[in-house]
């Protein structure tokens, strides 16, 4: 594809949706076509069994199809000639049955939609994969301790395992949003020229074609294009889920936080220049990734409005961008992979780290301890005082409390960092609960 084919793509779904496989999957709806009027004694069984040999996508001159895909707008037209004339060549009566009620815009939806049955297989194995690395990380750090971190600003202490239970519930919300959508989206297209079927393609030929091509038989939706809009809406939102992982670990890779690392292999993440770097370079295909996709996901809605029975422009920029969508999904699915599998936390840093404000932290604790005595707001403003000088003087909140001399025999408990978590292990826990309860 390109220089960056390895970066942000996956070899493996670049595979699917390669010429040779669209096509093939156009020329599997021209032989389950004719398949299916046979059955139903539409066209005879020796020209279906012609047919069904001559869709083989070895026999098809892809580039000769190319070129003259220009001339008819869409590759179904010179498909059908080239399928047409190679049926001939073994029977010419067989050859009149090519395609019979079908139009071409029936071949290619049902063909992508195919490709994307394939995909969401694919798919589906993939993310299972991730939620599992995703579930053991929660489990290993449920109780690592480190800040948590509100506007880039320090904020209060939580545990690792709450922030991947975090990235950990958003891929599953992804997954669920795929289980959903496949009803509404893997549906056979079998209408003919203006959605309005034919003899030739009868209720009885698109619930055999729908059987045996494992879609949902359907009303025409040739220019309802609202189920491809909800697709690329749900991957936008996992490949935006997954750019959130590598958002926060790029940002907790910085030299100055240094409490994560991306994993390391020979030649990963070095500078062209400084000897010393390690950068954050699969984090940075997952956010090139997630930045693309909102502006593929935002042409498939703008196609939305289709004219009439068979939009000139609106259809066909989908072909595409559809395919682009479901590659860079893919390239960011097996990018998150390799970035959990190999990421390594540095727990020491971590807790290092939440000294770095000399326990400013931990303000909103001593605050919410004194309440009761003094009251709300008078506890408030003593320590956001006792706060600012800290900060003047540079001395730990602790010592300038100390001195105040308050009525505050557990002030030692109040700076201890598993002491302000809040309720991170309970919704750690409910959340692999959750997870192990639908395993």
């Amino acid at each position: 594809m390109s220089l960056y084919s390895e970066l942000f793509y996956s070899t493996e779904i670049n595979g699917l949706f390669s010429e040779k496989n669209t096509l093939a999957e156009m020329l599997r709806f021209e032989a389950t076509l004719a398949q299916a009027q046979a059955k139903n004694e539409i066209i005879s069984e020796t020209s279906a069994a012609i047919i069904v040999d001559c869709c083989d996508v070895y026999l098809i001159d892809i580039e000769r199809l190319k070129l003259e895909v220009k001339l008819g707008g869409n590759a179904a037209i010179p498909l059908v000639k080239q399928l047409t004339r190679i049926v001939k060549n073994n029977d010419v009566e067989a050859s009149k049955m090519v395609h019979l009620g079908a139009t071409s815009q029936d071949v290619v939806d049902t063909a992508i939609v195919l490709q994307i049955k394939a995909f969401l297989t694919w798919l589906e194995s993939k993310l299972n994969q991730l939620r599992q690395l995703l579930i053991v990380l929660t489990q290993k750090h449920r109780s690592t301790l480190m800040i948590g971190r509100t506007l880039l600003q320090q904020a209060r202490p939580i545990t690792f395992g709450l922030k991947t239970a975090g990235w950990l519930e958003g891929v599953v919300r992804s997954q669920n949003r795929l289980m959903e959508i496949q009803p509404r989206l893997l549906k056979l297209q079998l209408s003919g020229a203006v959605g309005s079927g034919n003899s030739s393609i009868n209720q009885e030929v698109h619930r055999a074609m729908a059987q045996e091509l494992g879609l949902t038989p359907s009303f025409s939706w040739q220019t309802q294009r609202d189920s491809f809009a909800e697709w690329a809406g749900v991957l936008g939102v996992l490949v935006g889920s997954l750019g959130k992982i590598a958002k926060d670990v790029s940002l907790l890779m910085q030299t100055e936080v240094g409490e994560v690392l991306e994993g390391a292999a020979e030649g990963k993440g070095g500078s062209s220049t400084m000897p010393h770097k390690r950068n954050p370079v699969t984090c940075a295909a997952l956010l090139a990734n997630a930045t693309r996709t909102p502006h593929l996901v935002a042409t498939v809605l703008s196609a939305m409005p289709q004219e009439h029975e068979r939009s000139a422009g609106l259809w066909h920029s989908e072909w595409e961008v559809l395919v682009e969508l479901m590659t860079l999904t893919a390239g960011s699915v097996e990018r998150a992979i390799e970035l959990v599998s190999g990421l390594e936390v540095d727990e020491k840093r971590m807790l290092a780290n939440l000294e770095v404000t000399k326990g400013l932290i931990y303000a909103e604790n001593v605050s919410l301890a004194l309440a009761p005595k003094i009251g709300k707001m008078q506890a408030h403003e003593l320590v956001e005082k006792a706060c600012k000088t800290a900060i003047h003087q540079q001395k730990h909140l602790k010592e300038i409390l100390l001195e105040l001399q308050l009525d505050m025999p557990d002030l030692e408990a109040l700076f201890k960092p598993e002491n302000s978590i809040g309720l991170s292990l309970e919704l750690i826990d409910e959340v692999l609960r959750v997870m192990n309860d639908s395993n």
